[in-house]
Formats: structure tokens, C-alpha cells, sequence
């Protein structure tokens, strides 16, 4: 239901995108941590039922938790008062966060766009570096990411992804700027001693 409403009015209200812009701007609102954004905006994770081990660990602010609700009360919504008053929740929690999207630009996916501004200069695919830090159940991840012969970027989050699109984003911003000013691509501090991401969450 969501994910119908999102590319029905990007579709509309964005007429002029090309299909893979439409596609990124789906992506970028039909996500995890998006529908966790709105849930927290709202309060959600307050109203949510947890066993005691999600309670002792987070879980009313863990992202996996909160989107899961968040489809799953507009799923009910869907089904008590049909399509339409379905579509109106859609729209009053989601038109935000789809007007925010279009307007990212490069921000849409950090990780693509680092990885074609990288090809336009000739500065070979990115590779990311990840160390962990925590136990299982509350990690924190930290990456970085080689670019050509450069550690750059910095980014920390609760996943892989996370923590990678935050590298991604600030290495972008790093080589838009030396590249600007026309200057090589910065220096970085010395390479932490990490290995390149693998896994299911690379």
C-alpha cells in the first residue's frame, strides 16, 4: 500500500523525472530507515508491544522494529477503512519526506553518487572499510572508504549501510570540494586497521 501511494505521487508530481531518478526517489522514501524517521517523528515506538528482551535493549528505537510498524498500521488502516483513508495516512505522514527526497539531489544515494563522481575522475570504485564495536545486539559500526589511493569519509551507524552511506557522503563532499578549488583529492589520515565490508550487510 505504501510503496503504491509513494510512486503514484512521485509519478504525478514529478512528471519530467526520468524513470531511474523516479526509482531512486522511491528508494530514497520506501526504506527502512525512512519509515523509522516517521515513526519516531510520531511517537510510535511508545505505543509498541515488546517482549522484555527488545525492551532491555532498545527496541522502541530500533529501526527494523519501527518500519515494521510503521507498514504494519497502514496496512490495518487499509484494511478498517479501505484504500482511500489508507491513502490519506500515507500522504499526511509520507508527502514530507517525498518533497524532502526531491530535493537531495546527490543525497538520494550517497553511495551511487560517490561511486560515479569516482568514475567521472578516473579515481577507481570505491571500497569500503567497516570495524565493529559492541555486542551483538547493540553494535556500532564506523566506516571509511578508499578512494584510489586515499582513506576519506567518516560514518557511524547501526548498520553496515548506515554507516557506509555516512562515509559515502562525507567522502563525496570531500573530493566535490578539492575538485572545486582544483586541488587533488585530499590527504586522509592514516588508514585505520580494518577490513573491507563482507556479509549479507555490505
Amino acid at each position: 500500500m505504501l510503496g503504491v501511494v509513494v510512486t503514484e505521487t512521485l509519478y504525478r508530481v514529478h512528471p519530467d523525472f526520468s524513470e531511474g531518478r523516479l526509482a531512486k526517489l522511491r528508494a530514497a522514501v520506501v526504506n527502512a530507515r525512512a519509515l523509522a524517521d516517521v515513526a519516531r517523528q510520531i511517537g510510535l515506538g511508545q505505543h509498541i508491544k515488546l517482549g522484555r528482551g527488545e525492551e532491555t535493549t532498545g527496541g522502541r528505537d530500533k529501526a527494523s522494529i519501527l518500519s515494521d510498524t510503521v507498514e504494519a498500521v497502514i496496512g490495518a488502516i487499509h484494511l478498517s477503512g479501505g484504500i482511500d483513508e489508507a491513502a490519506k495516512v500515507v500522504h499526511l505522514l509520507f508527502d514530507p519526506v517525498m518533497e524532502a527526497a526531491a530535493s537531495m539531489g546527490a543525497g538520494l544515494d550517497w553511495k551511487t553518487s560517490l561511486q560515479e563522481l569516482s568514475a567521472d575522475l578516473g579515481l577507481g570504485v570505491p571500497e569500503y572499510l567497516i570495524e565493529d564495536d559492541g555486542p551483538d545486539h547493540m553494535k556500532t559500526f564506523v566506516a571509511r572508504v578508499r578512494v584510489g589511493q586515499q582513506i576519506l569519509g567518516n560514518g557511524t551507524g547501526r548498520s553496515k549501510k548506515e554507516a557506509e552511506q555516512g562515509a559515502a557522503e562525507t567522502a563525496y563532499r570531500e573530493i566535490k570540494v578539492a575538485h572545486a578549488n582544483g586541488q587533488p583529492v585530499p590527504d586522509a589520515a592514516p588508514a585505520p586497521a580494518v577490513a573491507p565490508a563482507t556479509g549479507p550487510d555490505a
